[in-house]
């Protein structure tokens, strides 16, 4: 059984008076960081024996010289078993995960331990790293379920997982711990599925050397370099998305190497699940592309624009992602609308759904038409009417608002970070840095610049009609998921998304109704059936938070474990 909150999950035992004790107390000495505690378990013998993939050593001496030189940051352990081999001779193994500065590492390590006037010793100790073993059979018992479905909570359930998926969830009568099975106890917490974030942006940093567009630094960070580094080291904002209980994300447009994130992820306990549209079609020009590579595919005519759709269905593209901006004066809507709609038409023969950024409503509107699936970002030009309402319903269109990205830009205008909306212990040092710099960084804008007065009207516009429309699309019942942008100025890769639960309840959605926005409907708008909810069968992505989500959604700030294809995490050990 195990307990929580611990470090490392583990229950320790004080007493020795059984080879199990001895095994416990052995390993809770690591816990413990406790040298003299973790060496007065082994036999002080020239034949004591250790065991790894490098084959075997011998010796007390060398191994008590090497000992404490690196605790592991985390050391789980579970699935403690001990056959007797005889009356004074046992032998023991348990399940690992060790976490350190390299990374995390699964494994299996045995004791072989020897009854001694002073207790029970080990003599062999071995260990084995398993990385391509799925987790072991664990269940999580006790706390309050909001199974993702808008159901009415379950006291005391179970959910029980194996092999990354979940195997039973329901009440303790209905789901039994089977025997080869730990449990962690969760009395007095809430389990809910991983949170899905609908709209993100690996091919942006999550600050303004990201997008130069917003605010030109490219002197100090060479824009092809910024690039480059994502492309190369996109896992670090893996770990932020897990701390944030962010287990599924859509990247709906960025440069082509996002595409392989997909297959990278797929089965990953260590990163969340992405899926990616790849480069987005742009109604305008967009200058923000790299010699070798383009983020953005100019609609440029008809043809482009359908051989672009087959490309991606070719490329592995989850989706289609139309950047609708009506281009500067004069505006040719017929030619831009018809692009568009090619777009939607190309995307219906080869499968593939149609996303759309169109924040004006005409463009939102226009989209609905072309077949949009997914519209991210809330309408900011005006108030959504009933036609807008219709198209939505007529298409099966899921509505991300994306209330909180405008924020970020404020904030970098302003030249003022608002850190404690977003939980920092979650960001890479690296962006927490240049996000903590913004206040000395970041240039002031003249005040008589037309490009700043002209984005400081386009972010009050949102501010002013985004929370509303949000409102009337949910009462008209059309279905709305969670999505941050995150990657854009200031809106950090997963730790954003409490700013926009938050946002969304206070537009006057219902905690509940967030918390379905947040998973079963983001598991909807991305095309995936195994995840976002807490039912047999589904992947076994979960938090366990410490206060209830159904009083305030801001309680899903308070995360005790993560858990990713049935890998339990604590929030401490995913923190940086």
């Amino acid at each position: 059984m195990l307990s929580l909150p611990l470090p490392a999950l583990l229950l320790v035992v004080a007493a020795q008076h059984t080879p199990l004790d001895a095994f416990r107390d052995n390993v809770a000495a690591i816990h413990a960081r406790d040298r003299a505690a973790y060496l007065s378990h082994y036999l002080h013998t020239p034949a004591l024996a250790r065991v790894g993939p490098d084959g075997l050593r011998q010796g007390y001496d060398d191994f008590a010289r090497g000992a404490g030189a690196g605790w592991p940051d985390t050391l789980v352990a579970t699935h403690f078993r001990i056959v007797p081999v005889t009356r004074d001779v046992a032998y023991g193994v348990y399940r690992y995960r060790v976490v350190d500065s390299s990374g995390s590492v699964r494994g299996v390590s045995e004791r072989v331990l020897v009854r001694t006037p002073r207790g029970w010793k080990v003599a062999v100790t071995t260990a084995f790293p398993t990385p391509d073993a799925a987790p072991p059979a664990m269940a999580i018992t006790g706390a309050t379920l909001l199974d993702g479905t808008g159901a009415a909570p379950l006291r005391d359930a179970v959910v029980v997982m194996r092999d990354g998926r979940i195997v039973c969830a329901g009440s303790r009568g209905a789901c039994t711990v089977p025997p080869d099975a730990d449990s962690v106890s969760a009395a007095g917490k809430w389990v809910v599925p991983g949170l899905i974030d609908t709209h993100v942006h690996f091919s942006q940093t999550g600050w303004v050397d990201g997008r130069p567009d917003a605010l030109d630094l490219r002197q100090q960070y060479p824009y092809e370099t910024v690039a480059a580094e994502l492309a190369a080291r996109p896992e670090r904002f893996f770990r932020s998305y897990l701390c944030s209980g962010v287990t599924s994300v859509f990247d709906v447009g960025g440069f082509p190497w996002t595409l392989d994130l997909q297959e990278r992820t797929a089965k990953s306990t260590t990163a969340p699940r992405v899926l990616a549209t790849g480069a987005l079609l742009s109604t305008i020009d967009f200058w923000l592309n790299l010699p070798d590579q383009r983020a953005f595919i100019y609609m440029a005519d008809e043809a482009t624009v359908r051989q672009a759709v087959r490309a991606h269905k070719a490329w592995g593209a989850r989706a289609i992602k139309v950047w609708y901006i009506m281009p500067p004066q004069p505006p040719d809507t017929a030619r831009v609308s018809a692009l568009v709609h090619a777009a939607g038409d190309e995307a219906r023969k080869v499968g593939l759904p149609l996303i759309v950024h169109a924040t004006g409503l005409w463009e939102a509107k226009d989209a609905l038409r072309a077949g949009a699936k997914v519209l991210v970002h809330s309408v900011w030009s005006a108030p959504v009417d009933d036609e807008f309402i219709a198209l939505a319903r007529a298409a099966g269109t899921t509505y991300v608002p994306t209330l909180t990205v405008v924020e970020g830009y404020s904030q970098v205008a302003a030249r003022r970070f608002e850190r404690d909306r977003q939980p920092l212990a979650c960001v890479d040092p690296a962006t927490r840095a240049k996000a903590l710099a913004t206040d000395t960084v970041a240039p002031a804008q003249r005040a008589d610049d037309a490009a700043q007065r002209a984005r400081a009207a386009g972010i009050a516009q949102a501010r002013a009609l985004g929370p509303g429309n949000l409102k009337k699309v949910f009462d008209a019942g059309i279905p709305i998921a969670l999505g941050t942008d995150a990657g854009n100025p200031l809106t950090l890769h997963g730790a954003s998304v409490f700013m926009e639960l938050e946002a969304m309840q206070a537009a006057g959605l219902a905690p509940r109704d967030v918390l379905v926005a947040a998973t079963r409907n983001g598991a909807r708008a991305m095309g995936l059936d195994s995840t976002g909810t807490v039912r047999p069968g589904a992947i076994a992505d979960l938090l366990v938070l410490d206060a209830d989500p159904l009083a305030d959604i801001g309680n899903v700030r308070r995360i005790a474990l993560v858990v990713r294809r049935g890998e339990i995490y604590t929030r401490h050990e995913l923190e940086y």
